[in-house]
């Protein structure tokens, strides 16, 4: 289980650092894969049917079906690879592994050591919330900003896992519903934008000001 963790983990210090929009996409989907394989080893050992059907769920739409969906509205535009960075990829691995040491200390003082598995979940868990507050700040690209949100839904699951069993079972259903239905959303926004400016650099955006 721990292993599913720092696998988390990492994807989100590679989406930092990536430079191309299918790097980005991609780093997502392995980080869902993962999260997908922690749910389901949490269902295994709690023997939690419910739990099944989440993690079943997690690799349906997160690791499957929304990283196509987010592929084919780039390749649909013909989105230029490049992110643009705001914040270079060496300072942004500084930034989230700063990030994580926030975490750290802020979960060393909620929780006590001694529960070391929901200490461990919960470091991780806010650090990856943390993590994509930041793509979405400094990542120029909207599909970026689209999958740091999708990266902060991945924390909050986490921590929902990792530290209480899952949510109940009806609001995680709701949960996921509501992401996929706001991604699909969103596409087709960020499809709108690209073809009334032919980009879709949000920092361009600021030229439409009065």
């Amino acid at each position: 289980m721990e292993l599913f963790l720092y696998g988390i983990l990492i994807m989100a210090f590679i989406m930092v650092v990536t430079k191309r929009v299918t790097a980005l996409i991609n780093a997502f989907a392995l980080q869902s894969l993962f999260l997908f394989l922690l749910a389901f080893g949490t269902a295994y050992n709690e023997n939690n049917a419910e739990l099944y059907v989440v993690a079943g769920l997690i690799l349906l739409l997160k690791a499957l079906l929304i990283p196509w969906f987010l592929r084919f509205i780039s390749k649909k535009m013909q989105v230029d690879e490049n992110l643009g960075l705001s914040v270079n990829p060496v300072l942004s691995l500084v930034i989230a592994i700063g990030l994580s040491w926030l975490a750290y200390l802020f979960a060393d003082r909620i929780i006590g050591v001694r529960e070391l598995a929901r200490h461990n979940a919960f470091i991780v868990s806010l650090a990856v919330m943390l993590i994509g507050m930041f793509i979405m700040i400094f990542r120029m690209k909207a599909l970026a900003q689209i999958a740091g949100l999708l990266v902060m839904e991945n924390g909050l699951f986490l921590a929902a896992t990792g530290m209480c069993g899952g949510m109940p079972f009806f609001m995680e259903i709701a949960v996921f519903f509501d992401i996929f239905i706001c991604v699909i959303i969103l596409g087709i926004f960020v499809y709108r934008i690209n073809s009334l400016f032919t980009h879709i650099d949000v920092n361009k955006l600021t030229r439409l000001k009065g």
